[in-house]
């Protein structure tokens, strides 16, 4: 396991179906469409359960995502990179999903922004 996702609170694809009230089919093309992600935790796949909030998946994490890819990142590594503490986003709470959580999605694009150059 990563240790930035040592300490990360995750959901079964079943539990975040409940939590959305939709159906693991559904969980898995949120994940597909970028809209939730996934982590993977001793070979298998969960939801970190802060991607859910007030019963809908963060709204700021489908773009976020989509932008990483568009600068050259896998999905592997996007998913890390949003976790991992970047220093640009000290003052929004050190790592990318922290900002996201906390409303910065445009301090959170401008630090993936210099993933592209």
């Amino acid at each position: 396991m990563n240790d930035v996702f040592a300490n990360l609170e995750v959901l079964t694809f079943e539990e975040a179906a409940d939590a959305l009230g939709i159906s693991v089919g559904k969980i898995r093309r949120y994940v597909e469409d970028h809209s939730l992600i996934e982590v993977k935790i001793d070979g298998k796949k969960y939801i970190p359960r802060e991607t859910i909030v007030d019963g809908e998946p963060l709204h700021s994490l489908r773009g976020t995502v989509m932008m990483l890819i568009d600068c050259g990142l896998n999905i592997q590594d996007a998913v890390e990179w949003i976790y991992t503490e970047n220093d640009d986003l000290e003052q929004h709470g050190g790592t990318p999903m922290k900002a996201l959580l906390a409303g910065h999605k445009s301090p959170v694009r401008r630090a993936a922004q210099f993933l592209a150059q």
